[in-house]
């Protein structure tokens, strides 16, 4: 087994990450950063801080030449950053040491990473964005079909009230609608340029260091921070908080799907499940666990990512280097977590007549609850809930019907209280308002 699954060819249709996996290869990341320093140097050119056919030389070079990340590794090894070895090799291919000496003029390694790394992350949104979208809209398509299809509601684990299936989807895709909007205010505000120097202050950066990082964020079509953000690490917090909340949210229709499909319940269908190796008549839920699976392991990488935004003074190997780790498994969680749970989304099916057989199995009492307040009207809410439940228990304990003991203590009592589908309360508006929301998407 592979040190990460997302790199192994054994399981990489359990956990396929799409067009995602490429942005976090040691090639995309080397040609980031070649993109920031051939940038870099054309903004230093027109702003008179290099000559101006260097940074001409330069920027050519950078979308021209091919660096093999391997060649890197030794260097990166003992510097722990990858730019010195990247600007040694940048220089060397380009065999013009007049124009070469001016790469990477005032910036610090830093610079060039985290400004790389926001190059790579903005095409990330972009993924997760195609993918949310696609995935909430085939949530709100089958919230609106079932919106009115009764099952029971459990909490605990026990037959609550009813509720439509419609609800119980627009539970799964709500929390991950919101985390879509903020998805799209991350990509609205930008993702930041980094370019502040040594120590954050720009000290060889020429002589109007703001003008220079406006200049050099608009030609990456990132955003002008305004400041220094080395040891400042929100701009990735906000990143890794809104892909954990999609994962748990992903998660949560995971779990969902693993208990209403397991056996003895069976009231959701999948067009796919696994087989077992010995039992023949197995069908197991691979896609939603797989969902569970990764959503469990973003809460924990977020939650070791989060501790980042201790940095030490101005710069910290240590807070940074755990960046390095967490982060990008982080965000290979959601990537593969979407692609899974779109085909969920849009294959899925209630098992009704499972959802029916339940409850009319559950000899009325998921009615207990309306059979209580019905009851108020005669008598005070205490003396209600003990006479529900004094019913109840007898009913538990020696079979029959709610509504029948019901109506043979009060005979007026309205037999509908009873009907599940007159019992769903505000189920079906919610249901349909999710699925409108999800069509604004």
């Amino acid at each position: 087994m592979t040190a990460s699954l997302f790199d192994s060819a054994l399981y990489a249709k359990l956990l396929p990450t799409g067009e995602a996996a490429r942005l976090f290869s040691d090639t995309a990341e080397v040609r980031a950063m070649l993109l920031v320093e051939g940038a870099l140097a054309k903004a230093q050119g027109a702003a008179a801080i290099i000559p101006e056919i260097s940074a001409a030389a330069i920027h050519r070079a950078s979308l021209e030449l091919q660096i093999d990340p391997a060649g890197l590794a030794d260097a990166t090894g003992r510097n722990g950053v990858s730019v010195p070895a990247l600007v040694a090799a940048f220089r060397q291919l380009m065999q013009a040491p007049e124009h070469a000496q001016y790469i990477h003029w005032g910036a610090t390694s830093q610079d060039i990473i985290d400004s790389a790394l926001m190059l790579r992350l903005r095409q990330m949104l972009a993924i997760y964005d195609q993918g949310m979208t696609a995935t909430v809209k085939a949530l709100g398509q089958l919230a609106d079909r079932h919106a009115d299809t009764p099952m029971a509601a459990r909490t605990y684990g026990q037959h609550a009230t009813p509720t439509s299936f419609g609800a119980a989807v627009a539970g799964w895709g709500q929390p991950l609608l919101a985390a879509l909007q903020d998805l799209r205010t991350l990509q609205a505000d930008g993702l930041p340029v980094s370019l502040s120097g040594a120590a954050g202050t720009a000290t060889e950066l020429g002589p109007d260091p703001a003008a220079l990082r406006a200049e050099l964020a608009a030609a990456l079509n990132l955003q002008d921070p305004g400041r220094s953000w080395h040891s400042d690490r929100t701009p990735v917090l906000r990143i890794a908080a809104v892909v954990t909340r999609a994962c748990t949210a992903l998660g949560k229709m995971g779990e969902d799907l693993l208990l209403a499909t397991q056996s003895g319940i069976a009231e959701l269908r999948l067009d796919a499940a696994g087989g077992s190796s010995t039992m023949p008549q197995k069908q197991n839920p691979v896609a939603p666990s797989v969902l569970v699976a990764l959503a469990r392991q973003a809460v924990g990488l977020n939650a070791t990512l989060q501790g980042t935004a201790l940095h030490r003074q101005q710069r910290d190997g240590a807070g940074w280097f755990t960046e390095w780790m967490t982060l990008p498994p982080l965000c290979l969680s959601l990537a593969s977590a979407l692609i899974h749970a779109q085909r969920l989304a849009e294959t899925l099916a209630p098992d009704t007549e499972a959802m029916r057989a339940t409850l009319d199995s559950a000899q009325g009492l998921l009615a207990a609850e309306a059979l209580s307040f019905a009851l108020t009207g005669r008598m005070s809410r205490p003396d209600a809930q003990a006479a529900v439940k004094t019913l109840c228990q007898q009913v538990i304990a020696d079979g029959g019907h709610l509504r029948d003991a019901a109506l043979a203590q009060w005979p007026d009592i309205d037999p509908g209280l009873f009907d599940p589908a007159r019992q769903l309360g505000t189920a079906p508006a919610e249901a349909r308002a999710f699925a409108a929301a999800c069509r604004q998407v």
